[in-house]
């Protein structure tokens, strides 16, 4: 009867670690596929890195549309012509055919907690002043305001750097977008974010500052070369 429960048993014990190696194997299979999967994203992401990378390097812009060209692209698409004509305000007479858009400065502004608000017209008159278009406390809060308008064209992903320099030596850049911006009649206004002066005695002087915008197609629009100084806070 022993003899007859282990041969019973014999073939069971097969069965059951058959199948703990198939399922050893499955997991196995299983872990490895998760291997490979990791493996290839992150080499799509290494490609994703290199390609950003050459495709920053050798940058070509889209083909250009004059704003006509556009209005009429579409202009059997009532929904489309609708949120044209409200995207584009009433500048439909102005219309020439040009294909590169133009931003216009028109003047620039400091609103300060030190004085309020003084605006000054572009082109700066380097007379004016000096070269010293401003003059902060230390530890003061301030932002620059911009008047432009935007002609021809849409002008798209409009951005800023400004970057300033004491003593010849860079001391700090910011960066920022302003926006995608259409032909209107009225003028744009435009307030840049909140900024602090430094303080101490090592931040005081004058300082040279250049202000730079640019679109997504990397057309630069104005170039502003400008000076301020900070002053001890009373």
């Amino acid at each position: 009867m022993e003899s007859g429960k282990r041969a019973e048993a014999g073939p069971s014990t097969g069965v059951s670690e058959e199948k703990q190696e198939r399922e050893q194997r499955e997991i196995t299979e299983k872990l490895l596929a998760v291997e490979v999967c990791n493996d290839h994203e992150v080499d799509e992401e290494d490609d994703d890195k290199e390609d950003g990378a050459g495709d920053l390097a050798g940058f070509v812009p889209g083909p250009l549309f004059s704003l006509k060209e556009q209005i009429e692209k579409d202009k059997d698409d009532d929904s489309l012509r609708r949120w044209k004509e409200k995207l584009l305000g009433c500048v439909g007479g102005d219309l020439n055919g040009q294909m590169e858009p133009e931003v216009k400065f028109y003047s620039i502004g400091i609103i300060s907690n030190d004085f309020g608000e003084v605006n000054y017209p572009l082109p700066i008159d380097r007379n004016q002043n000096g070269l010293v278009l401003f003059t902060l406390k230390e530890g003061s809060r301030y932002q620059l305001k911009l008047t432009f308008s935007v002609l021809h064209n849409l002008v798209s992903g409009l951005t800023y750097s400004n970057t300033v320099w004491k003593a010849g030596l860079q001391v700090d850049q910011n960066h920022g977008m302003l926006g995608t911006f259409a032909p209107q009649r009225e003028p744009y206004v435009h307030i840049l974010d909140e900024e602090t002066t430094p303080s101490g005695v090592l931040a005081r002087g004058i300082y040279s500052a250049m202000l730079k915008f640019e679109d997504d197609d990397r057309r630069c629009h104005m170039e502003l070369k400008y000076s301020f100084e900070i002053k001890k806070s009373s």
